[in-house]
């Protein structure tokens, strides 16, 4: 499970570096406005969960860098946050 989630990350990593690119360097005609469709869904999807898992951020010691690590690179950040039964109490 760990290799798949590196996996996930790197992939997701070059995923956000090609849409950046796109955006310095537009491709040709149909495949940059694919590009820039599918970075925009992407973002929208990651926001979701943004939403969805902010209960998950409460028990994390850096809740802002989990939440821009969850824009970056998703449900693939999220498997690696401690759940309530995990994290250490006050």
């Amino acid at each position: 499970m760990k290799v798949f989630c590196g996996l996930g990350r790197l992939l997701t990593l070059l995923f956000w570096l090609v849409v950046l690119v796109n955006l310095v360097l537009p491709f040709v005609y149909p495949l940059h406005l694919l590009v820039n469709l599918a970075g925009a869904l992407l973002l929208a999807v990651h926001l979701l969960e943004l939403l969805f898992f902010r209960a998950s951020f409460r028990h994390s010691p850096a809740p802002g860098r989990d939440c821009l690590r969850v824009l970056l690179f998703g449900i693939f950040h999220l498997q690696t946050l401690p759940t309530a039964a995990e994290a250490p109490h006050a």
